[in-house]
């Protein structure tokens, strides 16, 4: 009898340390052997001239969750962990979303049901506090982290989601005290308000508005504001979706100083612009998010701080609606940037994209595209070595790539259920082709393979230590002492 399940022969293995030449073996959903030459297991997947990844984790997307201003996104837990696979990712961590008046234990509760019946990859999440009470913060809160949930989100706009600096102190608090970690929606609202409601007040209502009214400088400013914060506690924080070239100036130079600051940057950021959302009529809807996508300079700063481990995440934020009354346009063609749905698909190209244009165009390493591809975010968020690598102990969730496969992202072709891609007719040159998950071979030949609900919940550990220490540390540390 064969001694694996499944072997993986042939290929080249890339990790975020290492590249060699050699097979991996596989026994009850964990890698067992990974040797240069192995025997054929009971199922044998033969990758030559392929590379042999680890699954890609997105940690950072919007599945079957209702917005504040309650309009619920296209996909569901089916359709977005689909879409996920057959973009090469076989984790996903995606947003409980507490509204106002909501306990967090009934949300969670809520969205573990969602996923446990239709997820077909694993899947953890992240908790949205919108509503931070003495009950939620110090009470529900920890009880959440202590499930499993070692990580949550916090908003500095959006009317009904934002915290303000007080609030977010007393989450960042208990953050620090059950070491968990604070995400960060870094955008100042007041600037926000002010400017759009100018902008309506003199007509200016059209899709493009919407980048206008998301200044720069209203992420830059509550960018370095986040960071104020969480080094008066010297509490870890990590910014998420990153767009513009002065809020990327800001994470680097706290890094540089100490500051235990991570980010996070997205696919929209690299390929598209403020332009892309200037288009005739509400089509420019399509490319709304927040932040939106800046100019050709932010670009660049994104790309250099990929290159240069300002980013230490790269995410998709897939937030998909249908571009109609559904979704992206509640109100139909009276709809205006100040009440279209924020958000774009992107899950299933997030990994295609950055390996064509930043492995194929060397701006990036294949080692490094691993690490920020999943590596990173499995041990940023508590789940390596189980997630993340590929090596001896660790979960069989591997993507087989053909990095020669030349492919026209079309939205037709993708699994999502939002009707459109941002990134109609881009060519990307190399695309993941076999996913397996736990052993299990998830998609092959261009199909799916297992049923809904085999995907599995991730009950997260600690988040690894931030690395940076910098002057000041240990003052403040004594200054912790003294308040808690």
């Amino acid at each position: 009898m064969p001694d694996f399940d499944l072997t993986i022969r042939n290929g080249t293995v890339v990790t975020a340390a290492d590249t060699a030449r050699c097979d991996v073996g596989v026994q009850n959903g964990r890698i067992v052997a990974i040797s240069e030459s192995l025997a054929p297991g009971r199922r044998d997947l033969d990758a030559t001239g392929r590379l042999v990844m680890p699954g890609g984790i997105d940690s950072h997307c919007h599945i079957e969750q209702r917005s504040s201003m309650g309009i619920m996104c296209a996909d569901d837990y089916y359709s977005g962990t689909v879409s996920a696979a057959f973009g090469g990712n076989t984790t996903v961590l995606s947003f409980a979303a507490q509204h106002r008046g909501d306990s967090l234990l009934e949300v969670v509760e809520d969205y573990s049901a969602r996923a446990e019946s239709k997820a077909v990859i694993d899947y953890g999440f992240h908790m949205i506090v919108s509503d931070a009470t003495d009950e939620v913060v110090n009470v529900q809160l920890p009880q959440i982290i202590r499930r499993g949930m070692t990580s949550f989100k916090v908003y500095m706009t959006y009317d009904m989601l934002k915290l303000d600096d007080y609030q977010i102190l007393d989450v960042l608090n208990v953050a620090d005290r059950e070491r968990a970690l604070v995400m960060v929606h870094a955008e100042n609202h007041d600037v926000i308000r002010w400017i759009a409601k100018r902008l309506i007040e003199r007509g200016h209502g059209a899709p493009k508005f919407h980048a206008v009214a998301h200044d720069p400088l209203a992420e830059s400013e509550a960018t370095h504001r986040a960071i104020q914060l969480s080094r008066i506690l010297d509490v870890p924080i990590l910014i998420v979706h990153v767009s513009g070239l002065e809020a990327v100036n800001a994470i680097r130079a706290a890094q540089a100083h100490g500051a235990p600051v991570l980010a996070e940057t997205c696919p929209q950021y690299l390929f598209l612009t403020a332009a892309d959302i200037d288009k005739p009529g509400l089509e420019g809807a399509k490319w709304c998010c927040s932040p939106p996508p800046r100019d050709l300079a932010s670009q660049e700063a994104v790309w250099n701080g990929l290159a240069n481990g300002t980013f230490q995440v790269f995410s998709s934020d897939h937030a998909p609606y249908r571009f109609d009354e559904s979704g992206k346009l509640p109100l139909g063609d009276k709809t205006t940037f100040k009440n279209m749905a924020n958000g774009m698909p992107g899950l299933e190209v997030r990994l295609p994209l950055l390996f064509s244009e930043g492995v194929g165009k060397g701006r990036i390493g294949l080692n490094q595209f691993v690490a920020l591809a999943a590596t990173n975010a499995a041990r940023i968020y508590g789940m390596y070595p189980r997630k993340g690598t590929l090596a001896v102990g660790s979960d069989a969730d591997v993507a087989i790539w053909n990095p020669e496969a030349e492919v026209t992202i079309r939205a037709e072709n993708m699994h999502d259920n939002s009707g459109y891609s941002p990134y109609e007719g881009t060519v990307v040159k190399g695309w993941p082709e076999t996913i397996v998950s736990r052993g299990r071979v998830v998609v092959a030949n261009g199909g799916l393979c297992v049923e809904r609900g085999t995907g599995t919940y991730l009950a997260r550990g600690t988040p690894e230590p931030v690395a940076f220490q910098g002057p000041g540390t240990a003052a403040m540390r004594a200054f912790k002492a003294l308040i808690n």
